[in-house]
This record gives structure tokens, sequence and C-alpha cells, in this order.
């Protein structure tokens, strides 16, 4: 194996116990609420605490990386997610649980958009990359192939607190590995922290996610729910004064004057938010209204799982040959193709429908993560990678916080047998995520949208205060 694909397998190893840790969790919520009498809305907070952390700190970690060693960080990020698996596993309660989830966040935020952009200043050649990130993509569809089949016989035999377990071997192997294999790399000219913009990311992913998720609960003309989505909107507000002011800030808003840039972060919010619904759903539904056991309800789930890994890589060269247009209208026909049935979901649907309809979704999602990930680094400045791989990121994990939050606030009131009825209204909304990723896979990869990723690349003015500061 030459060296670059020995660095390419081991920043790989840090997606798959990533990957592994959501399909894993989807896979037990049935039995974590039993165990811990948790609510519909307490189980999508074990999820979102999760990614609502992710998601507030991957440009962090990623231009932090790029500024004191991406090796370093990765590094640091695999301690933490480990140490983090650990302490969920022997979580007391519920808000520990979700306490501990937020630990594992912190250390996931250094992983996979560092990993990207040591990927991404290891294989240089666009061809070569996109390759590299077609078994990127592959990865992911591994990981959710393994995480069904191996949460649910852990689930059944060990109980849910093992399917933390199975992260730590392969952290600390990863760490290990990276130490051995892995040069450090920096960016040439180091990034500032921007600690209000940071604060501005959080209170604007906090406020919306609280909202959404309680809401149903609280009530939404509720004083403290219009609170939240008015802290939310705020904190965007000030992103969109504060950040064009500042010399380095958290958030590069030019990369958003690229058109193909900008639609792949759209793309990513609508598929991952249709996957985490999807997972959110079928994982309730098959075990409390078909009555399924964790590693039955992981076995049916497989044909979606498997398709994603066989189609991901496939993804990746059809980046390389053709550019992302094509896989990026599969996936949209896909994703519809496979959620339209859903929405007429009943107790008693056949089970050749439901393997229909995984197949067709798991054949969306794999075609969309390659033009995603490549859209985000080609074009920009290899020395701000990290940064743009990120924002890439963070676009995936607030499409899951979100899709979990407004799935699961559609269908909060369904129970039991209900449930498969009351699912409806979340199938009909990933659906329609399915027409977004269709409509600006369109777009945004023409020869207009194209057109605009220079502009997006060459550094942006420097910002009156600046200047006047220098």
């Amino acid at each position: 194996m030459r060296r670059p694909y020995l660095v390419l397998a081991i920043c790989c190893m840090s997606l798959f116990i990533v990957g592994l840790d959501a399909t894993i969790m989807n896979i037990a919520l049935p039995a974590l609420r039993a165990d811990l009498g948790a609510s519909i809305s307490g189980l999508q907070w074990t999820i979102d605490a999760y990614t609502l952390v992710l998601a507030s700190l991957l440009v962090l970690s990623g231009s932090t990386a790029d500024r004191i060693g991406r090796r370093r960080i990765f590094q640091t990020g695999l301690v933490l997610f480990s140490a983090g698996s650990l302490l969920c596993s022997v979580a007391p309660s519920l808000g520990w649980l979700i306490a501990f989830r937020a630990v594992q966040a912190i250390g996931g935020s250094m992983l996979n958009p560092v990993a990207m952009s040591i990927i991404t200043n290891t294989f240089t050649e666009p061809r070569e990359r996109a390759r590299a990130i077609g078994v990127w993509g592959g990865v992911v569809g591994f990981s959710m192939a393994v995480g069904p089949l191996l949460g649910g016989l852990l689930v059944d035999t060990l109980g849910w607190r093992a399917i933390f377990w199975v992260n730590v071997p392969v952290g600390i192997a990863a760490f290990l590995l990276a130490a051995k294999f892995i040069p450090e790399s920096r960016a040439p000219h180091p990034r500032r922290l921007d600690p209000a913009g940071q604060v501005f990311v959080f209170l604007a992913l906090a406020g919306v996610t609280y909202g959404i998720i309680e809401g149903p609960t609280a009530g939404w003309g509720s004083p403290r729910i219009l609170g939240c989505f008015l802290v939310g909107a705020a904190a965007v507000a000030a992103l969109l004064i504060y950040e064009p002011r500042q010399a380095e800030p958290l958030l590069e808003l030019r990369f958003f004057r690229s058109v193909p840039f900008s639609g792949a972060t759209l793309i990513a919010v609508s598929a991952f938010a249709s996957l985490a619904g999807f997972l959110f759903l079928n994982s309730i539904y098959l075990q409390d209204v078909r009555g399924l056991t964790p590693l039955h309800a992981g076995l049916w789930t497989l044909p979606m799982a498997a398709t994603t890994a066989i189609f991901a890589p496939i993804s990746g060269r059809l980046v390389a040959a053709r550019g992302t247009r094509l896989p990026l209208t599969l996936a949209g026909i896909g994703f519809i193709a496979g959620m339209l049935p859903m929405t007429r979901l009943a107790a008693d649907t056949p089970v050749w429908q439901l393997m229909v309809c995984y197949v067709l979704f798991g054949f969306g999602f794999s075609m969309v993560n390659s033009p995603i990930t490549n859209t985000a680094v080609s074009g920009m400045p290899r020395e701000q990678a990290g940064v743009a791989a990120a924002i890439a990121s963070t676009s995936r994990q607030v499409g899951g916080a979100l899709g979990v939050a407004v799935i699961g606030a559609a269908v909060a009131t369904g129970t039991g047998a209900g449930f498969a009825q009351a699912s409806h209204a979340g199938w009909w909304i990933i659906s329609g995520l399915g027409v977004a990723v269709l409509v600006l896979g369109l777009v945004t990869t023409g020869r207009w949208a194209r057109s605009t990723i220079e502009r997006a690349a060459v550094p942006a003015e420097p910002p009156v205060a600046a200047k006047i500061a220098g």
C-alpha cells in the first residue's frame, strides 16, 4: 500500500466510528426508552445533544487544526471521542447520557473535518482526490451496514450500553497509527480565534433546535419556545453582521459566493436531515409497531445500508469522470422514489415494499456524499481546506440535528401501534427534502454556477477595521 492510501485508511477509521455511532444509536432507541423511561423528546436529545455540539464546534476544530497542527487535533479528537464513549456506557440516567454524548461530540468535531483536511492535503491531484473521497463515502456506507447489525446484536445480548464499547478499540488503534504514519501539517498562515463568532454559531443552532424539540410539549406559542427562536434568529443576524468585519472570521462567508459551494451546503442539510429522520422513524416503527427485536430490525435495514456501501465508491468515480450533476440527480431521484411510498406506511405494510423503499433510499444517499465533499474542497485555497471541509461537515450535522428535531416533533403524538399513522407527516417531510436535493443538484451544477467558484476562492479585501488595526 502506498503511503497516501495508508493515510486515507487511518483517516477513514475516524469516519467509521462516527458513522457507526449514528446507526447504532438509532437501533438502540427503543431499548434505551424502556430502560431509562425516555419520552420521544428525550430520545431526540440523545441524538441531537451530540449533533448540536458537533455542528457548533466543527468549523472551530477545522480552523484550529489548520493553525496548530492537523494530526495533533485529530489525535486529541480520538482520545475525547473514545473517553466520551466509555462515559456513555456507564451513564446512570438520561440526563447523564445526554451530557456524555456532548463529550463525545467535542471529540467528534475534531475527527471528520480534520481528517478530510489531511486527505485534501495528501491527495492534491483532482482525480486522485475525487477517488479518495469516493472511498471516504464508501466507509460511510460500510459503517451504516455494520451499525444496525452490530448494534442489534449488542442490544439483544448485552444491552444498549454495549453499543458504545465498540468505539474504543478503533479509536485507540487510529490514535497509534496516526502517530506513526500521518505527517504533521499546518496552514502557512495560521488563523486567529473568533470566540464571538463561535458563541453566535452555538446560540443559533441551540436556540432553533431546542425550540423545535420542546415545542410540541411546551406549546409553540409559549414564552420559552418563542424566546428560543428569537435567540436563534438574533444569533444568525449577529453572524451576518459581525463575521464580514473580521480579518479572520470563524465562518468564511465569502465561500458562499460560490454557487456550487452554497448548493452543496444546502444539499448536505437536506440529505442528512433525510437520513437522520429516516433512521429515527424507521427504528421506532420496526421495533414498536412491527414488534421486531433490535437484531431483526438491524437485519431489515441491511438492504439500505448495503446499497449505500456498494454505490458510494461508484459515486466518487462518477464525480471524477463526469462531475457532480449526475450523482446529485440520481440522489434526488432515489430519495423521492424511496420515500413517497412510505407516506402510506401501515402496521402491515408488505415486507417487500419496505425493502424496495430501503434500497432506493440507500442508493440515493450513496450518491450524495461524494459530490458534497468534493464541491466543498474543490476550488478553495488548500491552506484553508480545514475550514472549507468543516463548513461542509457542519452542514451535514445541522441537517442531522434539524431532521431529528423537525421530524420527531411532527410525530411526537404517535405511540405504539398508532405510530405508523403518525409517521406519515415525517415521511412527507423526507420526500420533500428529496425534491430539494434534486432541484438544488440541477440548479447549482450548471455552467453559470461553476463560473462563480473563482470569486469565492480569491481572498476578499481585508475589512476596514482590519486595515486600521494593522
